[in-house]
């Protein structure tokens, strides 16, 4: 064997690049942190919000189910088990979050909101050490100050601005937040057992079914045909929403984290919050300010260290 051969055996394979799944952390991200402006955007056609999220659960089913079918395709069937927990998953995670996201987003702009959803890693911390017994270190008692600390900065701005609804949509959004922190908790085992994709995918065209029934027995019209009556940019919002800030990012988040693993997708998403104000001063008229920076900067440093204590 020559030395040139000898040196190709031992030489270590070259390492994966990462750029490919930085990149798909980054575009899932900012494609999700659009959907706040898109979902304000169609409120001014006078959509109300359970219909506005019908729309975009129904846009979404055929690709959820799409997602499900794809990446079962070769695995058992599920189990009643699996598919009780499939369920109660879809509920807390897909319906009842964006239901009441929807509706805090009627009350609060799109920056504020996405800065109260940005604080789901710290809620996941909560519950954990309330429900499974995880201690809580100081470092991460730190990183929840700072979190908590930029949110309210914001939220004294925007109550100066807006009045008495915006704490009552920030309710709602950070009710929002504790319901999908706790499809976070609860999704681990079953993510190990189905996958993250098959998980995704049910879950998905779950909530959307519950979106769907939810609108026909409670719309505000009280007649499923009138309520569905709405203008037309309302229609094309509700399909971008539910095509490149629903079901795209989440494909492109689990992709991501196969190349790069789930720490380093983190990080790309904290481009998550910024990108949502940029958006929301471009196409919201939002005002922005130093407050708002400043809150930024306290969210997203409380995550940071979040991520770095654990």
């Amino acid at each position: 064997m020559t030395a040139a051969a000898t040196a190709a055996v031992a030489a270590p394979p070259p390492a994966p690049r990462r750029w490919p799944g930085l990149a798909l952390a980054l575009a899932g991200s900012i494609a999700f942190s659009g959907k706040a402006v898109i979902v304000k955007l169609a409120y001014r056609h006078g959509v109300d919000p359970v219909t506005l999220i019908m729309y975009r659960m129904l846009f979404a089913l055929p690709l959820f189910a799409a997602i499900a079918w794809w990446a079962g395709r070769g695995k058992p069937r599920l189990t009643r088990r699996e598919l009780l927990a499939l369920v109660g998953l879809g509920f807390s995670g897909y319906y009842l979050a964006s239901l009441l996201d929807f509706m805090g987003l009627a009350l609060i702009s799109a920056s504020l909101e996405r800065l109260i959803l940005y604080l789901n890693p710290t809620i996941v911390l909560g519950l954990s050490a309330l429900f499974l017994g995880k201690r809580v270190g100081r470092g991460q008692l730190l990183a929840l100050a700072v979190s908590y600390a930029g949110v309210v900065l914001v939220f004294g701005q925007e109550l100066k601005l807006e009045g008495e609804g915006v704490m009552a949509g920030a309710a709602l959004v950070f009710g929002s937040a504790i319901s999908y922190a706790a499809y976070m908790v609860l999704s681990g085992e079953w993510v190990k057992r189905l996958g993250s994709m098959r998980l995704a995918g049910w879950a998905g065209s779950i909530a959307s079914l519950f979106c769907i029934a939810h609108f026909l027995l409670f719309n505000p019209a009280g007649d499923p045909l009138a309520a569905a009556r709405v203008a037309e940019p309302v229609l094309w919002l509700s399909l971008l929403n539910a095509t490149a800030c629903t079901v795209a990012p989440v494909w492109m988040v689990m992709m991501a984290i196969e190349r790069i693993g789930p720490s380093l997708a983190s990080q790309a998403g904290m481009v998550g919050p910024m990108s949502t104000i940029t958006m929301g001063v471009v196409f919201l008229n939002e005002p922005f300010t130093p407050l708002l920076v400043a809150g930024t900067a306290l969210v997203l440093t409380g995550v940071w260290l979040l991520a770095r204590a654990r």
